[in-house]
């Protein structure tokens, strides 16, 4: 049964918002958008980017041929992006539970499915509920990728969201995401507000609560890759929100069976180049940047995550754990100041 504060976010995104223009705060924009991924989606109908309401890139490499879920994928402009880039044998879900957003997102399928030069459309766009991914008719184990775009700050249960997440990925498969976040738990005042909550402020995770779901679920060690401080410039709503800091962040998080810390196995991790736009290095998150053809010491989370997923391929893996020699000196990198530190979840 749907929730009040679900009909809220559907009337929002349904009928209350006609483009991104219509937005109170500068909380779903995108910036540093990669030069490949505009130059598709300058091949996108322009209703399908008014539309849009995410808050970073989510769209990660290597997902060629892959079955990609994106949540929350209302007019679609992530997922015809994704279309693009899985390829003609690749296959892209959209999931929304906003009819107005599905019936514009159905309605241009036919025209990008032809613009890509597909015999037959890659995509599809089904209403289902984030907190409840059988209503969208998708099985345990059955999508390589989870992309979303600023809308997990919407689930009225974020427990239940991730759970789902990592029941319908595969073993090695990775979640990927762009979300507000909080640097604090946002008072339930403010939470039962429905133009904050509607411009994904006040159901914003605090990052250690976030850290401490994804523990309890059995992910241990996720990766942040971007980390924006979010400037609302809408003075009433700042004065709501009050000392409360809100961030954009791109996170990555793997379903495989990691350690809770960085552990040091004496393995060695080389990236091969072979990855299509990215042929001098591979940035797996803030404090790992692989540049091609050098070999870099790596934890053995991290040999994980480049062995044991769809990245395998494109990096040259040494070493096991059989001898371990303690802690790993991992870290993230350094930041220009407290507000834009990066934090990396796997313990070092």
């Amino acid at each position: 049964m749907e929730t009040t504060t679900q009909a809220q976010v559907r009337d929002y995104y349904g009928t209350q918002l006609t483009t991104n223009q219509d937005l109170k705060t500068n909380a779903c924009c995108t910036t540093d958008i990669p030069a490949a991924h505009r130059q598709i989606l300058a091949t996108l109908e322009s209703e399908v980017l008014d539309k849009y309401y995410g808050c970073g890139v989510c769209v990660p490499p290597a997902v060629a041929g892959c079955t990609v879920l994106d949540l929350g994928s209302g007019s679609g402009r992530d997922a015809f992006l994704l279309s693009k880039l899985v390829g003609e044998d690749g296959h892209v879900i959209g999931v929304d539970m906003t009819d107005e957003q599905l019936d514009v997102a159905r309605r241009h399928v036919a025209t990008h499915t032809e613009r890509f030069g597909y015999s037959q459309p890659n995509v599809e766009f089904r209403k289902g509920y984030i907190e409840d991914l059988r209503t969208a008719d998708l099985a345990d184990n059955s999508v390589d990728v989870v992309v979303s775009n600023c809308v997990l700050n919407l689930s009225t249960d974020k427990a239940a969201t991730y759970r789902e997440i990592f029941r319908v990925l595969k073993p090695g498969g990775e979640l990927f995401i762009s979300d507000v976040f909080a640097d604090r738990r946002v008072p339930e005042a403010l939470r039962q507000d429905p133009i904050l909550y509607g411009e994904c402020l006040s159901g914003a995770l605090y990052e250690q609560d976030f850290r401490r779901l994804l523990h309890e679920l059995g992910v241990r060690d996720y990766r942040l890759t971007a980390r924006r401080r979010l400037t609302i410039e809408n003075a009433e709503i700042e004065q709501k929100v009050g000392n409360i800091k809100f961030y954009s962040l791109t996170v990555r998080a793997f379903k495989l069976d990691l350690e809770d810390q960085c552990e040091d196995y004496g393995q060695v991790a080389t990236y091969l180049g072979s990855l299509p736009d990215e042929p001098h290095g591979f940035t797996l998150d803030d404090h790992h940047y692989f540049e091609t053809g050098r070999p870099m010491l790596v934890c053995g989370n991290t040999a994980d995550m480049l062995s044991q997923t769809r990245y395998a391929p494109y990096f040259a893996v040494a070493g096991n754990k059989d001898r371990h020699f303690g802690l790993f000196p991992c870290g993230p990198a350094a930041a220009a100041g407290p507000d834009e530190a990066a934090a990396s979840s796997c313990g070092c």
